[in-house]
């Protein structure tokens, strides 16, 4: 239920211009502190997964691994993503309180 509603906010975030996606637009928007919260799908690759983190880590960027490729994707009334930036700190924030609170169900 609450991952449904992490989803849609999601989509929230997205018709709001929030959202960006794509490996190399997140990584260039983290080296100008443009992303405030970086999603990568639980089925990316482990290099995908490395490069994220290791930039997110070296540029104090919350990274958390939730859903798929194809459930990060439908969110955003878009194709399969791997890595999704979010820009707003509100939207951020909110993201990263569900999908702590999910992780711990």
């Amino acid at each position: 239920m609450i991952k449904d509603q992490i989803f849609n906010f999601l989509g929230l975030a997205m018709r709001a211009g929030k959202v960006k996606s794509g490996e190399s637009v997140i990584l260039n928007d983290i080296k100008t502190n443009k992303i405030k919260l970086v999603i990568v799908a639980t089925d990316a690759s482990d290099n995908a997964l490395k490069v994220m983190k290791d930039k997110c880590n070296s540029n104090q960027v919350p990274l958390r691994n939730f859903g798929t490729r194809a459930e990060l994707g439908g969110a955003l009334g878009k194709g399969e993503r791997v890595n999704i930036g979010v820009t707003d700190n509100g939207f951020a924030k909110k993201l990263l309180s569900m999908i702590d609170e999910y992780r711990k169900e």
